[in-house]
């Protein structure tokens, strides 16, 4: 019941290659790839651009309500 060992993880690694195929599985390995690098890319532009808070600090806003509804 303990850990699997390196021949049962080789035996599985063949049956996924067997049913998927060695050119979907190239696909499925690029397509997180890429997904992966978006998601980077996009973290590193979120920590570049200014905070909105920081942006517009202690500034105010007039304004005037001409029409109040009540919803219910």
């Amino acid at each position: 019941m303990g850990s699997f060992s390196i021949w049962h993880w080789l035996i599985v690694l063949l049956i996924v290659v067997l049913i998927f195929g060695t050119k979907k599985l190239r696909n499925i390995g690029s397509d997180v790839g890429g997904a992966v690098k978006n998601f980077k890319d996009a973290m590193q532009e979120d920590q570049r651009s200014p905070k909105l808070d920081d942006a517009y600090k202690g500034e105010t806003v007039d304004g005037e309500v001409s029409h109040k509804t009540k919803q219910q």
